[in-house]
């Protein structure tokens, strides 16, 4: 009950001063000027930018356009009624205030279709992080070791290897070598060594060896 009681009240208290803002933007209009039915639109023209921008503000959230209209809407309202309080003398208003309650509508115009027709700057939010699977969360399971592969197994050498088939040496060769080898005895007294017979007789290193054996 008590709710109800405050909020008649403050319904009262809203169409009272409503009422009075109403009558003292009529009182201006029409001291500016503006007779007739002119007079009572200046103030239904003050009152639906003032809701324009309460529209604006609820469904848009605060801007920069709609708080600077809604600044020219209540310098328009709280001036007519500053105006009205005997500070200005109504019956000889200065040229400059009936220019600014005759370009009033104009104002009014460009204000409501702003806010009517203009998009809102709204900052776009970021779209929130994808929720972590079950399977992200656990660590990943380790790898397997693989076994290595066994090394083929090489054959071991033999330690005795068999002996390499003896080089045949052309009997004329060998005759051949055994006067090299007498002659050079005969001139240094010494049995020829390998390397000399190999380079007297211009043969590879294999066949003076085994010219060599045949000649011990």
């Amino acid at each position: 009950m008590a709710r109800s009681i405050r909020l008649d009240a403050v319904l009262v208290q809203a169409v009272i001063a409503g009422a009075l803002s109403f009558a003292h933007l009529h009182d201006l209009a029409a001291a500016a000027g503006q007779t007739g039915w002119k007079a009572w639109a200046y103030p239904v023209s003050v009152d639906l930018l003032l809701v324009a921008v309460w529209r604006r503000l609820r469904s848009d959230g605060p801007s920069r356009l709609a708080w600077s209209w809604f600044l020219v809407a209540l310098v328009a309202s709280l001036g007519a009624n500053i105006a009205t309080a005997g500070l200005l003398d109504l019956d000889r208003v200065p040229a400059w205030l009936r220019i600014l309650v005759a370009g009033w509508p104009a104002l009014a115009f460009l204000g409501g279709t702003l806010l009517a027709h203009s998009s809102a700057e709204r900052v776009p939010v970021p779209p929130a992080p994808p929720a972590p699977t079950p399977d992200q969360g656990r660590d990943p399971a380790p790898a397997l070791e693989s076994e290595p592969e066994p090394t083929p197994e090489l054959p071991a050498p033999d330690p005795d290897p068999a002996p390499a088939p003896p080089v045949p040496v052309p009997a004329a060769l060998v005759d051949h070598a055994r006067k090299v080898a007498a002659d050079h005895q005969a001139r240094t007294g010494h049995r020829i060594d390998t390397d000399t017979l190999r380079a007297r007789l211009g043969v590879p290193p294999h066949l003076a060896d085994a010219i060599a054996a045949q000649l011990a």
